[in-house]
């Protein structure tokens, strides 16, 4: 067994991890934002069809959404109704994009839904005298959460955020349910090609390790950032 070619061989599948985390990460944050006002909203249908919505997404496990989603069209609507299928991007035909796709639509809801609980009890847990004081200042709904409400929600969130980014990060490794190629699978596959030896598990393993370490540091950067402001 070539140790540089596993270390080439875990390093592209560690590019799709990253890739699946980063996508799933800048989409489902505005998209949790959206979701929690919808379930604050004041119009009671809207309310209530998304807390179902958030309901059933936190209720289910991310393996069983990740397998609806990509296999369920082609078992409701027929084999040739499978959305999911390979692409070319820029002339060059990417292998396994179909998969990637179904993917991160699966994460992106998934962690929209938890992210929505959290923006909204960061929301919720400020002080409603402080909408009131903006009022009586002659603020506009809008400069009250942008220039007071923002930064104290943002500052209340960034823990339990970080604890769902890193949660995220780990959960990447789910995506081989529907055979994407990411870090775990290749490591996987490495082992089969190769009689069966641990050490890919393991070195993909210090992968994870390396790529939670260097997010919980910018989270922790983050929170610093952040410790000027007193709520």
């Amino acid at each position: 067994m070539n140790i540089l070619n596993v270390f080439l061989q875990l390093l592209e599948g560690f590019g799709s991890t990253l890739l699946l985390f980063t996508v799933t990460l800048v989409l489902a944050l505005p998209l949790g934002l959206l979701v929690s006002f919808l379930s604050m909203s004041k119009i009671e249908i809207v309310k209530g069809i998304t807390r179902v919505f958030i309901s059933i997404i936190r209720g289910t496990p991310l393996m069983l959404q990740l397998i609806v989603i990509f296999y369920g069209p082609g078992l409701i609507f027929g084999p040739g109704s499978n959305i999911f299928v390979d692409t070319w991007v820029f002339g060059i035909f990417i292998p396994g994009s179909g998969r990637m796709l179904a993917a991160m639509i699966a994460f992106i809801i998934n962690y929209a839904a938890y992210f929505s609980e959290i923006f909204r009890g960061g929301i919720e847990s400020i002080p409603k005298g402080q909408y009131e004081a903006g009022k009586v200042l002659g603020l506009s709904k809008r400069t009250i959460f942008k220039k007071i409400i923002l930064l104290q929600v943002i500052k209340n969130i960034v823990p339990p955020i970080g604890n769902e980014v890193i949660t995220l990060v780990k959960d990447t490794s789910l995506a081989s349910t529907i055979m994407v190629i990411e870090l775990t699978k290749v490591a996987s596959n490495i082992i089969k090609q190769n009689g069966g030896s641990l050490w890919p598990l393991v070195a993909a393993g210090c992968f994870y390790f390396v790529f939670n370490a260097i997010v919980a540091f910018v989270l922790r950067c983050v929170e610093k950032k952040l410790s000027y402001i007193r709520v």
